[in-house]
C-alpha cells in the first residue's frame, strides 16, 4: 500500500492550496520561507523589499524521477513550494518520467487545464469527455509533440517505448487538485459500500472486496 501510494503523494504536490489573483495589485507575491497554507487561504507575501532574484528561480528539472514503484512512473513538481516567485501567478509546471511500461491512472484535475510535452521516448496520453457521449480521445507523442487536456476530464498517461520516456508539464493553476479514480473510489475512506460497488460496475462482490482491501 505504502509503494502504491508514492505517485500520488508525488502527484499531490501539485496541489499545494493558494490563491490565483487574474488582475493582481501588484507585481508579485513571493512566499516566505516556512509559509503554509491554512484551509485553502492565500499564502502571505514576502517584504517586496527582501525579494531577490532567487525567489524566482529553480533547478533540478534536469534530474530524472525516481520511478522504482508499483506505475515506474515519477513527477517532479516546480510549484509554489519550490519556486516562491509563483504565488498567486496560477501556474504550476513539472517534469513526468515513465520507466518502460510505467503508466499514470486515470485521474482528474478539477480546477485546471493540462498540457503535455515530450522532450524523449513517446507516450500515450488520453482523456475522455462528459457524458452522454463520454468520447475518447487518445493520441501517441513522440519528441517535441504537445497535447491539452481540457480542465476536469479524466486523462491518463502511459509510456509506448521502448525504453525511458520523459515529458514536460504545466497545468494553469497553483492549486489544481487531483482525484485519482483508482484511490478515489476503492481507497476512500471510509470505504464506499461494497454492494454498491458490486453493482454500479457490474462486479462480483468479492472482485470489489479485493479492490477495497488492495487500495
Amino acid at each position: 500500500m505504502v509503494n502504491i501510494l508514492v505517485l500520488i503523494v508525488a502527484l499531490s504536490f501539485f496541489c499545494l492550496s493558494s490563491a490565483f489573483v487574474p488582475f493582481p495589485a501588484q507585481d508579485f507575491c513571493v512566499t516566505p520561507p516556512g509559509s503554509q497554507a491554512s484551509n485553502g487561504l492565500p499564502l502571505p507575501c514576502k517584504d517586496p523589499q527582501q525579494v531577490n532574484a532567487d525567489d524566482f528561480f529553480a533547478s533540478g528539472l534536469h534530474l530524472p524521477g525516481n520511478t522504482t514503484n508499483p506505475f515506474r512512473a515519477a513527477v517532479t513538481a516546480l510549484n509554489v513550494g519550490v519556486l516562491p516567485g509563483l504565488n498567486t501567478l496560477g501556474l504550476t509546471i513539472a517534469r513526468l518520467d515513465l520507466d518502460n511500461g510505467g503508466f499514470v491512472p486515470p485521474h482528474t484535475h478539477p480546477r485546471a487545464t493540462e498540457i503535455i510535452s515530450v522532450i524523449e521516448g513517446s507516450m500515450e496520453v488520453g482523456f475522455v469527455s462528459s457524458g452522454p457521449s463520454y468520447r475518447h480521445f487518445s493520441k501517441v507523442l513522440r519528441q517535441g509533440d504537445t497535447f491539452v487536456i481540457p480542465v476536469g476530464m479524466v486523462h491518463y498517461q502511459r509510456n509506448r517505448a521502448a525504453g525511458k520516456t520523459v515529458a514536460f508539464i504545466a497545468v494553469n493553476n497553483q492549486n489544481p487538485g487531483i482525484v485519482a479514480i483508482p484511490f478515489a473510489i476503492f481507497g476512500a475512506t471510509p470505504d464506499l459500500n461494497s454492494d454498491y460497488l458490486s453493482a454500479a460496475f457490474n462486479l462480483d462482490k468479492k472482485i470489489v472486496e479485493e479492490l477495497l482491501a488492495k487500495f
